[in-house]
């Protein structure tokens, strides 16, 4: 089946916003086997019709206008709700310019996964031209750990080994800061089972503390732990519920509170 034929009825049941539509094309495109997988979210409660980016209203924000750029993989993307995560439901509530750059199944570690330069280190220095933003948002990529990557230490000089998690988050921290000098914020998955994950938010405590980053650490939060189906799609990925009720409000008051500070 094509993907234009594919989409058309997930469209209409699922009420799929014109951007989702236009990054599932992105994504099948790339992955034509998605189509299965997305099959089988489209019927999840938490993707019903009601939690659509449609359905969400605009409010007068103090983060209108704000630009912020986030980096990351299928979490950022919304791999689990078609294609509409936090990043979408920031950008239409309260107005934020969004640039979401987000590609499923990449790695922080410098690695191709689905096609050359993928990685967030490469999306980094060859696709992130902008202006300087208010703000980068930074995902921890589960992926790191489910494929087993290297994880690296923390670096005491100003070189960088992007074959490890901590020298690519240190390398993307040290040029954001030299490029853009913007707040940075790293934000972490919830619980999962996975001791290299485990390990890879314990240093990214440390390299806030070293670099004045801020975490976002929702792998320690209680509240996301053992979490009702309706909210996540599998133990990585939100639904449009999940994104919408638990991790937008999260996202909303640590924005504010950053660049409030600025």
């Amino acid at each position: 089946m094509s993907n234009e034929t594919f989409l058309i009825p997930i469209r209409q049941n699922n009420d799929l916003s014109d951007v989702a539509l236009n990054e599932l094309r992105m994504d099948l495109d790339e992955h034509p086997l998605n189509q299965r997988k997305y099959t089988e979210l489209a019927y999840l409660p938490g993707n019903s019709r009601k939690y659509s980016l449609n359905s969400v209203k605009t409010i007068e924000s103090p983060l209108r206008h704000k630009k912020i750029l986030f980096l990351g993989s299928s979490v950022t993307f919304g791999f689990g709700a078609l294609g509409e995560s936090f990043v979408d439901y920031l950008w239409k509530k309260d107005g934020i310019d969004a640039i979401k750059d987000a590609e499923n199944g990449t790695t922080l570690v410098d690695q191709d996964t689905s096609y050359h330069g993928d990685s967030y280190v490469a999306r980094f220095k060859e696709e992130l031209k902008e202006d300087k933003p208010d703000m980068l948002v930074l995902q921890l990529s589960t992926n790191d750990a489910n494929t087993n990557q290297k994880l690296g230490k923390i670096s005491s000089d100003d070189t960088f080994d992007t074959q490890t998690i901590i020298g690519s988050i240190e390398y993307i921290i040290n040029e954001a800061h030299k490029k853009w000098d913007c707040p940075i914020l790293i934000y972490t998955n919830p619980y999962f089972e996975s001791n290299l994950y485990e390990q890879m938010v314990d240093s990214t405590l440390e390299l806030a503390k070293k670099w004045g980053v801020q975490v976002l650490d929702l792998y320690h939060n209680s509240e996301f732990k053992k979490q009702d189906s309706l909210y996540m799609a599998d133990e990585i990925h939100p639904t449009r519920a999940g994104y919408l009720e638990k991790w937008m409000p999260l996202f909303e008051e640590q924005l504010n509170n950053l660049l409030l500070k600025k």
